[in-house]
């Protein structure tokens, strides 16, 4: 064990002794392979973040894997066979188990992969060396690239020749920005951001969906701010949203979640920086391939009522969260807010930013039913009368008085039925 390891305690996080993982360990060491647990669980339990996802790593081959669960009783699925992955299921826990690999041929997209049983070998080919740590089912730790350093000095290095890694996959370039963003201190390494730049053009290869993933990922991890500065003046990250960019609002709406002390909000960070209009917010819905509930969700908040700002009646606010959402409401508040150029500490913008925590929007009192009770027949006109109802309820800030409610809704089903 190397003089780095020896500085760092062996793993002991609960979940390294889960009944779940320890039936696969020992299904995977049943004919004498060996099985670790790699990557993002190892790195993060060392520096005591939250663990989602446990990877295994073994010397098995998959046809192994497989053969190996089964006799165990355990679920074996090939979910990324070609790659060596099989999903192995223990007491209803799945985790990705991959053979040991080596790459044998890569095009910037994806990679051909021949399998070994060298953990030296399959360190190599990753991208990181905090990426590249891996832990015994006794928590001792293996560390071939230096990652434990880099890790404790919160640095991000690609494994060995940085242009080579991102050759070999050009999500790497994206990847790079994206764990300096949530594990370095603010500054990229050289190396890595000279190769980045380098190799930028390589980013159009790339499918929607794998940028997507990387971008919602990187705006919202804790130094998104002065990585995306970077990124802006490099020119790589106006090659993935091809809009018009403001890092500046991007970095006021982070400034004001921290005072707020509200977590990272991604797709509020997003329409920050690159969603001024409904133009910019389709675009970015087109070129990321987000959800319809994201597209929407950007869209509402990119629109910028007016009546969510300070200035503007109380009532007028109250109509707005009634029309959008205590969700939709608050994303724009903040947004509108990092706009404005406002102060972070503004008592104005944070109790209108709050408006939901204090005023809970009231449900519509009157359905068809109702109008059809007072005599119009089924048709169209129901929902004129309930559109009328209702734009009179929230001009005259949702009166509660039943009764007069009421009298309203008669009138305007007299009128429809004249």
């Amino acid at each position: 064990m190397s003089e780095a390891q020896l500085r760092w305690p062996r793993i002991n996080a609960a979940w390294l002794h889960s009944p779940a993982l320890a039936k696969v360990f020992a299904a995977l060491t049943n004919e004498g392979a060996e099985a670790r647990v790699v990557g993002g669980a190892v790195r993060n339990a060392l520096i005591n973040r939250t663990v989602k996802d446990v990877d295994v790593a073994t010397t098995a081959r998959p046809d192994e894997v497989i053969r190996l669960a089964t006799q165990a009783g355990l679920g074996a699925h090939p979910t990324g066979i070609e790659h060596g992955t099989i999903t192995v299921v223990a007491d209803n826990h799945p985790f990705e188990v991959t053979t040991l690999r080596r790459d044998v041929e890569t095009d910037g997209r994806h990679a051909v992969v021949t399998f070994t049983t060298s953990w030296e070998e399959d360190a190599a080919r990753r991208d990181f060396t905090i990426n590249a740590l891996s832990c015994t089912p006794d928590g001792t730790i293996y560390d071939y690239a230096g990652g434990l350093d880099d890790l404790r000095n919160r640095r991000v290095r690609f494994i060995g020749d940085a242009r080579a890694r991102i050759h070999e996959d050009y999500l790497r370039i994206l990847r790079f920005f994206r764990f300096a963003a949530e594990y370095g201190n603010g500054n990229l390494d050289p190396q890595g951001l000279a190769a980045a730049d380098a190799m930028k053009e390589g980013l159009s290869l790339l499918s929607a969906e794998r940028v997507r993933a990387e971008v919602l990922k990187l705006l919202a991890a804790p130094s998104a701010v002065d990585v995306v500065n970077a990124m802006y003046k490099s020119g790589i990250i106006q090659l993935i949203l091809r809009t018009r960019l403001e890092p500046d609002c991007f970095a006021r709406l982070a400034a004001i979640e921290s005072q707020l002390g509200e977590p990272p909000d991604a797709l509020a960070r997003l329409t920050a920086l690159a969603a001024h209009d409904a133009d910019d917010a389709a675009t970015l819905a087109q070129e990321l391939r987000l959800s319809n509930a994201e597209a929407a969700r950007i869209a509402v908040a990119s629109a910028g009522d007016p009546a969510i700002d300070p200035v503007a009646p109380d009532a007028s606010a109250r109509a707005a969260l009634y029309k959008l959402g205590a969700e939709n409401f608050t994303r724009a508040a903040r947004i509108a807010w990092a706009r404005s150029g406002a102060p972070i500490d503004s008592s104005r913008w944070r109790a209108r930013t709050f408006l939901p925590d204090r005023w809970k929007a009231p449900v519509m009192p009157f359905s068809g039913a109702d109008v059809l009770a007072l005599g119009l027949a089924p048709g169209p006109k129901i929902g004129v009368v309930l559109a009328a109802f209702e734009r009179w309820w929230i001009g005259n800030d949702f009166p509660a008085d039943a009764e007069r409610q009421g009298t309203v809704l008669k009138e305007l089903a007299r009128e429809a039925l004249n």
